[in-house]
């Protein structure tokens, strides 16, 4: 067989296997979609690939019957006020543990015992977190979510951005001192641009982690005033709206759309720091 006749063979090959992983990974958002806007009657029998009827009373009964609004507030305040803690924390942590020096060799321990708050899994954290929010009195309200979030996502963002900084060459922040840059400008001006594809990938895995946080919200949110969108989809997953798929389903599409957004956001950040590091080198 001619060489050219099978490169365009492999080339052909190549397509068709993208294209069917394409299709593997865009159907379900699309079947989501399909269901949200279906009528109730059209999926109790046979459900056709594509849709026969069009209604928007899943969403308006989201937000009207189920409270669904309230529900995406909470997980807005709760997701966006972790990452902003975890944010500051992590990223000083992991400077300090990056650049500074400790007696008795307490560095890599210290780094190890960060990872392994990350490890462990969530659930192991459930009873004392319980108990010390007891005595504090805050179970009623949100803050329990948000501080166990900040829990797990802060030891990821500490592991990541470690090698990050240690990636750094010391002469850039040598050169801003002796400009006369003080260690917060230096800091803030010099270092965390160099390192924002780093922030801005952590950022969106701690996004996702939080916005998706479905335990420790069953565990610490006692009023369906404080539920998060994940507890509210399970909640219409119950056994008098178990047939109701396209109230499910319409719930699942406005849960996605918020976090669609950021990492678009974020990816952005990332790509324009990405472009920015290769012309500086």
């Amino acid at each position: 067989m001619n060489t050219r006749v099978k490169k365009r063979i492999f080339t052909v090959l190549k397509v068709l296997a993208g294209a069917l992983l394409l299709f593997i990974a865009i159907f379900p958002i699309y079947w989501l979609l399909a269901m949200s806007i279906r009528e109730t009657d059209e999926m109790r029998s046979h459900i056709p690939l594509l849709p026969q009827s069009f209604t928007m009373t899943h969403f308006t009964q989201l937000f009207s019957q189920k409270g669904f609004g309230t529900a995406l507030i909470n997980s807005i305040q709760t997701t966006f006020g972790s990452l902003v803690i975890s944010l500051v924390v992590g990223v000083c942590c992991s400077y300090i543990l990056a650049r500074s020096r400790f007696r008795f060799g307490l560095k890599k321990p210290l780094t190890y015992w960060v990872l392994l708050v990350r490890v462990l899994p969530p659930i192991a954290f459930t009873i004392p977190l319980y108990i010390m929010f007891n005595k504090l009195g805050i179970l009623t309200t949100r803050i329990p979510v948000l501080l166990a979030c900040v829990l797990i996502n802060v030891p990821l963002i500490i592991w990541f951005l470690v090698s990050f900084f240690r990636d750094l060459p010391e002469e850039v922040e040598e050169s801003a001192k002796i400009d006369g840059a003080s260690e917060w400008q230096m800091f803030v001006r010099i270092v965390l641009p160099l390192v924002a594809p780093g922030i801005a990938a952590v950022a969106m895995l701690s996004f996702m982690y939080a916005w998706n946080e479905y335990t420790y919200t069953v565990i610490f949110t006692r009023s369906p005033a404080n539920s998060t969108v994940p507890l509210a989809l399970a909640l219409l997953n119950t056994e008098d709206a178990l047939t109701n798929f396209g109230l499910v389903a319409a719930g699942g599409v406005i849960s996605v759309i918020p976090i669609t957004l950021f990492v678009i956001f974020a990816q952005n950040y990332l790509i324009s720091g990405l472009s920015s590091g290769a012309v500086k080198g």
